[in-house]
């Protein structure tokens, strides 16, 4: 039975390829990559002859199987994605527990990862932090997700696409509050940088400025005057109110402030539709 590496490569720099990385992706016997034509630039530049696989998000569940099949049958091979190490926030998650299902090895060639660099260089807490990874374009989701974090005393960690950035941030800034946040861009790139702001200066900026680049934003907890629990029923229903207020449906921030304060939903609900009338 043959070993699947999972192999970090650079997310920017190709002068942070390691030597150990570079050598597993010379020696198994083919290589799983997101975006083969990615891929074929990195495996070129180090001289890497290795044939690739296509495995990406759409094609996961179809071609996972095979890949394991081979590995089981005695080969070696490595998953890569775009940049950065795979399996975080990326569909290399499913092969690994493919393998780990079938008893196959998996082994880690660790290198650079976006998370990580830019919480190192945020300037925020980095004792506590929580990874949230892209947020959900569905509206209803994206709202369930803001408002679970809202409370979270933790430096929270998003990935964001420049055309995406402005309402990302708008969102934020609704349900969270006005917070410090560092918004990392294009990191180990020729134009990387770090604008260390608040979310409400940085809608303000990016309303005139049309951002470019990819992007790792890093977000201050919530301080302690934002994290005083419901000691009532009647508290609890005033923060359901405040996430009604900012847009989110009612069953929906029913549903969040119950499993944040322990008050029953139901119960939350009929107090609020009580209001209404």
């Amino acid at each position: 039975m043959g070993t699947l590496y999972v192999v970090g490569t650079p997310i920017g720099n190709l002068g942070d390829m390691t030597y150990r990385a570079v050598e597993t992706l010379e020696k198994v016997d083919f290589i799983c990559a997101e975006d083969t034509r990615v891929s074929a630039k990195l495996l070129n530049y180090f001289e890497i002859k290795t044939p690739l696989v296509s495995y990406h998000e759409h094609n996961a569940a179809q071609v996972g199987g095979g890949i394991c099949d081979r590995i089981a049958a005695g080969e070696n091979a490595v998953i890569i994605t775009d940049a950065g190490m795979p399996c975080i926030s990326d569909p290399g998650e499913l092969l690994v527990k493919m393998c780990y299902e079938r008893g196959i090895k998996v082994e880690v060639v660790p290198g650079p990862s976006a998370v990580v660099s830019a919480l190192a260089i945020s300037g925020l807490d980095t004792k506590h932090f929580q990874f949230e990874g892209f947020l959900p374009v569905v509206k209803k989701q994206r709202s369930e997700q803001l408002a679970a974090v809202s409370k979270s005393s933790r430096t929270l960690i998003f990935y964001e696409a420049p055309h995406k950035l402005l309402g990302t941030l708008e969102d934020m800034l609704k349900f969270l509050g006005d917070r410090k946040i560092s918004l990392c861009r294009e990191l180990t790139k020729l134009h990387e940088e770090v604008i260390r702001t608040t979310l409400a200066q940085a809608v303000q900026m990016y309303r005139e400025v049309k951002p470019k680049g990819e992007f790792v934003l890093v977000i201050e907890g919530a301080k302690d005057s934002e994290l005083s629990p419901a000691e009532t029923i009647d508290e609890a229903l005033e923060q359901v109110k405040a996430l009604v207020q900012k847009g989110m449906r009612g069953a929906d921030a029913c549903k969040e402030i119950a499993k944040a304060t322990g008050f029953s939903k139901g119960e939350l609900y009929t107090k609020l539709l009580e209001e209404k009338e």
